[in-house]
């Protein structure tokens, strides 16, 4: 006689913001998964929606409040997590059907509130989950989140109060999960913290044994270790500490990619010093130079802010400059915003908003023919492109080692029908334009 189960409650989920926010949500999943639950992918096959939200800027709050707002209207049922956790009193008042609002990494909690408001029948045979975890990323790339919170208190930023201080995971930990991500798949590593350059500085850099031998909670130490997994290496948010120097040989030796994402921010001393940022270095161009000599297709990306507080002609012209030293391969920019319980809203001289927008034309003007001068040059070369997505017509869409998913350039390819998801292939590259490449496979 057959045995009828009964059916799962059914999650939905929303999740907001960084790539780290992206990592919280895949746990909270796995967990629910392991526990049970169906995944629904629509508001109305949900017993229970999740909206991981954000808090960094006033207008990611704002995105966050409207996401929580469309999950009420359109399921009712709520569960909010994430950055605006810290805000629950607020979240509440304006939604005052929302079933439980918890804080920022909290799973526990998390999951808690959804057993409370979403029940597992009593007999649920359903507690299978892939030894890689859910993802809300593509099969072939992954997010690895080395460290929780951050120890800078830079006066833009509300992180710490959100998050915490610095909580360094153990690196065997880190590794383990890393080679299960590779075996189910993934060809891609995407090394992200709020602060991955101090990785390990809280546990002391406490060495554990990793496949017979020890391995340091240290950035270079971890970044090795992945590099003889086999997959592609990304690193993310590393401050350019003294120790950075490190992990240049490694990138020409090819254990990581060649690439650094490194939040500079700006370059006039005076901003920095306002904006109470760490490792502010006089040699940092002279640095990248070397970097370049150990490593010439190093892709260093960073941010900037335009109009903090304070920034004045002088100092705006200074980053221009440094920019046009710096040659940075791919640069993102922001006009300054006030966010609520940051120290920079009580500084003096804030720059008016048509300047700050004229500051960010100007350093967008100047960024993007950086850009394009330096993606011309490549025209001609064969890069190694991992795949992304294949059309019907057949094209592709992939990404050389200088791109980071979802923030960088593209490499458009024809003749591509061949090819397959996550594939990595030699590409003639035979175009370009300011912000993307074109080729075809070489086979």
């Amino acid at each position: 006689m057959a045995t009828t189960l009964p059916s799962p409650p059914k999650i939905g989920m929303v999740s907001l913001g960084c790539p780290k926010n992206l990592v919280d949500s895949e746990r909270i999943l796995t967990k629910l998964r392991s526990d049970g639950y169906a995944m629904s992918p629509d508001y109305a096959g949900a017993d229970v929606v999740l909206v991981n939200t954000c808090g960094f800027l006033d207008s990611a709050k704002e995105e966050s409040l409207e996401a929580i707002g469309e999950a009420i209207a359109e399921n009712g049922r709520v569960i909010v997590t994430g950055c605006m956790g810290k805000e629950a009193e607020m979240i509440r008042a304006k939604f005052p059907g929302i079933l439980a609002v918890t804080g920022a990494h909290q799973y526990e909690e998390v999951v808690g509130a959804v057993h409370h408001a979403a029940p597992m029948p009593p007999s649920a045979f359903l507690n299978l989950v892939p030894e890689s975890g859910l993802k809300l990323t593509p099969r072939h790339y992954s997010y690895l989140k080395i460290s929780e919170g951050c120890n800078h208190r830079c006066a833009f930023c509300i992180i710490p109060s959100l998050r915490g201080d610095l909580v360094s995971r153990r690196p065997d930990a880190i590794l383990r999960e890393a080679e299960k991500l590779i075996e189910a798949g993934t060809r891609e590593l995407l090394v992200i913290s709020q602060d991955t350059s101090a990785y390990g500085v809280d546990i002391r850099h406490q060495p554990r044994m990793w496949h017979g031998q020890e391995v340091r909670a240290h950035m270079t130490d971890l970044s090795r270790e992945l590099g003889k997994l086999g997959a592609w290496v990304r690193l993310h948010y590393v401050y350019p500490y003294p120790h950075v120097d490190q992990v240049i040989p490694l990138m020409a030796e090819g254990l990581i990619l060649p690439y650094l994402d490194i939040p500079f921010q700006h370059a006039s001393r005076n901003v920095l010093k306002l904006m109470k940022r760490p490792a502010n270095e006089t040699k940092v161009l002279e640095r990248i130079k070397t970097w370049r000599t150990i490593a010439p297709d190093i892709a260093i990306r960073s941010t900037f802010v335009v109009g903090f507080p304070g920034e004045t002609e002088d100092d705006f012209a200074y980053l221009m400059d440094w920019l046009e030293e710096a040659q940075l391969d791919r640069v993102g920019a922001f006009r300054f915003e006030p966010v609520e319980g940051a120290a920079a809203n009580d500084l003096p001289n804030h720059v008016p908003e048509e300047i700050k927008e004229e500051r960010y034309a100007r350093l967008m003007e100047l960024t993007a023919r950086i850009s394009a001068d330096k993606l011309q040059a490549k025209v001609g070369r064969t890069l190694d492109v991992i795949i992304d997505a294949v059309d019907e017509d057949g094209g592709a869409t992939g990404r050389s080692k200088a791109d980071a998913p979802e923030i960088d350039g593209e490499v458009f390819l024809r003749d591509a029908g061949h090819l397959s998801v996550g594939d990595i292939v030699a590409v003639s590259i035979e175009d370009a334009d300011e912000h993307d490449l074109y080729g075809v496979p070489t086979v």
